[in-house]
């Protein structure tokens, strides 16, 4: 780095089933090439340091915080994020969900939320209303739709608080 330019590091990223490679700076976070090289604008730059969770995508199913995962430590990595989720032109159950649900107000955390609950559902550890709450505890939603979402994620999994029971 005699120039004083960043060094580039190629990264090989499935990202919502498309595999990229990727000439990344290597303090990228995977928050920032999503939006800004990718342009999938889905996942928010909420906090930018990992307490509000509005950046949230899965990686190899996992949830993840995006804003502190830098992208060069995911070579080979599958990602998923908001907009890989829907298939064929069909929601995905969990956002079918929050909008029957009117789980989101402002929407600005949405996307992360149903992230989030994407990964916990697929981690079969939401059984309950209070384990979700919990498993859910570092998705904050300013707006207060804590118990919309709660039961967006108890349809999308087939539990109690589907719409109409």
């Amino acid at each position: 780095m005699s120039n004083g330019a960043p060094v580039s590091i190629s990264v090989k990223i499935t990202v919502n089933g498309q595999e990229r490679t990727l000439d990344l700076d290597p303090r990228a976070t995977l928050l920032d090439v999503l939006r800004e090289q990718l342009d999938l604008t889905g996942t928010k730059k909420g906090c930018d340091q990992g307490q509000c969770g509005a950046c949230t995508v899965l990686i190899d199913g996992r949830r993840v915080l995006s804003c502190l995962t830098l992208a060069v430590t995911k070579d080979g990595a599958s990602v998923t994020t908001v907009e890989g989720l829907a298939r064929d032109g069909t929601l995905h159950p969990l956002q079918q969900a929050f909008i029957d649900h009117d789980a989101f107000q402002c929407g600005y955390c949405t996307s992360g939320q149903i992230c989030s609950a994407a990964g916990l559902i697929a981690e079969g550890r939401a059984r309950t209303a209070d384990e979700i709450r919990e498993l859910m505890s570092g998705n904050i939603c300013r707006c207060g739709a804590y118990p919309n979402i709660v039961a967006a994620i108890q349809q999308a999994r087939g539990g109690a608080g589907s719409k109409g029971a």
